[in-house]
């Protein structure tokens, strides 16, 4: 089975750019008609990082406000992982057998 590798781009920054909004208070105040409140810095955070996760009123009311589908919002890729590479046969040292500390000595001061 391969494995796949799933990343995805968020694109909160272009629409907003599209739609004439260069701040985060235009954003804010768009979502707050809609009934979601959020305080500056959670807007600040959904703009400029990219959510790790995002709640559907949320991601319903940013396609609302932009008139776009979450596949505008969301580009997903997707490829097959890498596979790693295996030494086989290499030169293993069983380290019970050829490297073993030596035995400690205690000797009397006297």
């Amino acid at each position: 089975m391969t494995s796949r590798a799933v990343d995805y781009q968020w694109h909160l920054t272009e629409l907003m750019a599209r739609n004439a909004m260069h701040n985060t208070t235009d954003l804010a105040s768009h979502l707050t008609e809609r009934g979601i409140t959020l305080s500056a810095s959670q807007v600040y955070r959904l703009v400029t990082n990219r959510p790790e996760r995002i709640s559907l009123p949320i991601l319903s009311a940013l396609c609302d406000i932009f008139g776009c589908t979450p596949a505008e919002l969301i580009t997903v890729t997707a490829e097959n992982a890498k596979p790693t590479k295996k030494i086989v046969n290499s030169e293993v040292i069983d380290l019970n057998t050829q490297v073993r500390p030596r035995r400690a000595r205690v000797v009397s001061d006297d």
